[in-house]
């Protein structure tokens, strides 16, 4: 092949910016950032991976930048940039390597030569540069037309109206019996009305999808002949993932098109973006893209040209480097206005705030970039509150305008249920977290309340596992969290006991209840309400399999938790009180009674010693809803029923009086986590005062109707 560089090529100047490849005047505008370089080359790959080196003459502002004519949507191409070659100082220019255009709306191809991609000879610090040409062996950039399918008219959901829901891809419908084989595990999968359908009835407002952009298997995955399930280890921050796609060289258009059909039922899209490192891996690893364009501009790093790891993924992408603010907000705005995204979920965002892997700083340059983007600023913005380090455990810590994963509400909520811990933490949890997020000026929604994600046991496994499973990973079951807060019930992993199926079953719902029930936003993660498990494994990463994938099967189980779920999800919905958008403080109502009240089983509010108790295992809440601060569209307040709400976590059955008349004079069940489907089996109303038995570990819900 030839792959002599074009030595008096016919390109125009161009523009630096936007960067990226950009159809035009008859042919691409090629642009690059790369500060150090000393030359770059674009490389035309052909069909039967000819080559052809375009130089770029043209630098402003750090660009590398020309129109070459005669090129055409659908090109191949990657850049050779040339330049010192100096670890001791960062710098890992090697022409050798073809590298991928960190703006490429479109990828193709993959790793399928570790040691080609390598930018150096024996020691990665003290070796000299590799001369074996990476081209076939490496992932190329696609030129692609910009616009594509419409995305739809977006919900725009309030977010305190929301409901998301965590889901993967692939692993999502790949064993969907409904969506045609061809289409299973894609994006056009999850377009598929038995999907949606499914989504709507449960009544999610939102999916959030575990990472999209174009990754590529870390380096010890590849060695191991094993592969990244998930997708946190990017190369694109721009090109939806290829392998979604139903049709080779089409996943720009399907995820278009999978949006457009979710906004159609009114179900936005949330992306899981990771901005903290990216598929390089450490300074061992290969050079794909940012390590051989501009190491330093990319990379936090030390003096001495090592890089600081502070995501455990063995590289940190430098927050404060102006390259990456500007890669990560065209980056943002490109998947928002051009794709139709709807928020993003930001992977170790506390990576974001720590310029050069220092300490956190709220303010700092790329939260404060994204927050004040006038298109971003419109985003559901949602942060996963830590890194890697200690110091990277930032929960309740992030910009006003960002709502947070809460870490301690799943774990609060897991604790109690298992009867490990009182009602103390318990109250703030339910209340939507006010000791983390009401004192800089955000509301209840800023929480993102869960108890499972993809990361961990699922719900299932979360009941019927003490200790975590994953020796299929090929770690000597040595990865992983082994702070599960979990209880088996009495059986580690699958039985026929009756009474521990049961037990779990309830469990699950405790839960469920509780989740869809506190005040915050809640979060689902997909197949929990089918009963899905993962045999106990709590980080399948790396299980591309029906380990990971949604068992679409409708066992009695199932079934039951599907309809318990829908019926929770349904009265959430309908009952603006159950999801405010203001803090309780404590403020009398249009009824006379405070906005929220504890109480004891007695019926009474519980005294400041009580909360000291960490033996207490019931706890009432009371919700007034003549004035819960909820609004309709045209910002006009709404009133609703009252609500107590009863969590008991003990296993003995324990009395459990109703409140006063004051409250109200009847009390209406409405849900009971004794039933299979929540449904009570008794819903005559109790008067006020009423003596009522609560059956262990349960949680109960009753109404209040309003008057008129």
């Amino acid at each position: 092949m030839s792959t002599n560089p074009v030595p008096d090529p016919m390109v125009l100047a161009g523009r630096p910016f936007p960067l990226g490849a950009h159809p035009e005047a008859g042919g691409v505008r090629f642009a690059v950032a790369s500060s150090g370089a000393e030359a770059v080359q674009v490389c035309l790959i052909g069909q039967e991976g000819d080559e052809r080196r375009v130089e770029l003459t043209e630098r402003t502002f750090g660009v590398w930048h020309g129109v070459v004519h005669g090129v055409l949507p659908g090109q191949r191409y990657g850049y050779r940039v040339h330049g010192p070659y100096d670890p001791g100082r960062g710098l890992r220019h090697n022409p050798a390597k073809l590298l991928v255009d960190p703006y490429a709306t479109r990828i193709t191809g993959g790793l399928t030569d570790l040691d080609a991609a390598l930018g150096y000879q024996g020691d990665p610090m003290t070796g000299p540069p590799s001369v074996t040409d990476s081209l076939g062996s490496v992932p190329l950039s696609v030129v692609t037309s910009p616009g594509g399918p419409d995305t739809g008219v977006r919900p725009e959901v309030p977010f305190e109206e929301s409901v998301i829901y965590e889901l993967h891809v692939r692993g999502f419908t790949r064993n969907h019996p409904d969506v045609p084989e061809r289409q299973r595990g894609t994006y056009l999968g999850l377009a598929h009305p038995a999907v949606l359908e499914h989504l709507a009835r449960l009544g999610v407002t939102a999916v959030e999808l575990i990472p999209v952009h174009t990754f590529v298997d870390e380096p010890s995955l590849v060695r191991a002949g094993r592969h990244n399930y998930w997708g946190y280890s990017p190369l694109g921050y721009f090109a939806p993932h290829a392998a979604y796609a139903s049709e080779p060289g089409r996943e720009v258009e399907e995820f278009r098109t999978m949006v457009s059909s979710l906004h159609a039922v009114g179900i936005e899209v949330i992306v899981d973006v990771v901005f903290n490192h990216t598929c390089e891996a450490g300074i061992e690893g290969p050079t794909l893209s940012f390590r051989g364009l501009d190491a330093p501009a990319y990379y936090a790093q030390d003096g001495d040209g090592h890089g600081l790891d502070i995501t455990g993924c063995g590289n940190t992408l430098d927050a404060g480097s102006p390259t990456v603010v500007r890669m990560v907000t065209d980056s943002l705005r490109y998947w928002s206005q051009e794709l139709g995204v709807d928020g993003f979920r930001f992977d170790l965002a506390s990576v974001l705030g720590r310029p050069g892997a220092g300490p956190f700083d709220p303010n700092a340059a790329l939260l404060t970039a994204i927050a004040c983007d006038p298109v971003l600023s419109r985003a559901k913005l949602i942060a996963e509150p830590w890194d890697a380090t200690g110091e990277g455990y930032r929960v309740g810590a992030f910009g006003v305008q960002w709502a947070e994963w809460n870490g301690r509400y799943r774990d609060t909520v897991r604790d109690f249920w298992r009867g490990a811990v009182g009602v103390r933490d318990l109250a703030y949890r339910l209340s939507g977290s006010s000791d983390l997020y009401s004192d800089d000026g955000r509301r209840p929604w800023a929480s993102i309340n869960f108890v499972t994600a993809h990361d961990g046991f699922t719900l299932r496994d979360l009941v019927s596992y003490n200790d975590k499973h994953n020796e299929d990973n090929g770690e000597d079951n040595r990865d992983g969290t082994n702070d599960n807060r979990s209880w088996n019930c009495g059986a580690e992993g699958e039985t026929q006991d009756a009474g521990v199926l049961a037990l779990r079953a309830r469990q699950a719902r405790n839960l469920l209840a509780t989740l869809l029930l506190s005040t915050g936003t809640p979060m689902l993660t997909a197949g929990d309400e089918s009963w899905r498990t993962q045999g106990g494994n709590n980080n399948a990463y790396c299980q591309d399999n029906a380990v990971s994938w949604v068992d679409w099967t409708l066992t009695e189980a199932a079934r039951d938790l599907r309809a318990f779920t829908q019926r929770v999800v349904g009265i959430r919905a309908a009952s603006p009180a159950l999801r405010q958008p203001q803090f309780f403080d404590g403020r009398i109502t249009q009824s006379g009674d405070p906005d929220l009240v504890w109480l004891r089983p007695d019926g009474t509010e519980l005294a400041e010693t009580d909360w000291f108790d960490d033996a207490r295992r019931t706890l009432g809440v009371w919700i007034d809803g003549s004035n819960c601060l909820s609004r309709t569209k045209a910002g006009e307040l709404v009133s609703d029923h009252s609500w107590l709400l009863v969590l008991h976590a003990g296993a003995d059955p324990v009395g459990f009086t109703l409140p006063s008349a004051e409250y109200g004079p009847v009390f209406e069940p409405v849900l009971d986590t004794g039933t299979p489907d929540g449904a009570p089996g008794d819903t005559s109303p109790l008067p006020s005062g009423a003596h009522i038995q609560v059956p262990g570990r349960t949680t109960l819900l009753l109404r209040v109707p309003r008057h008129g």
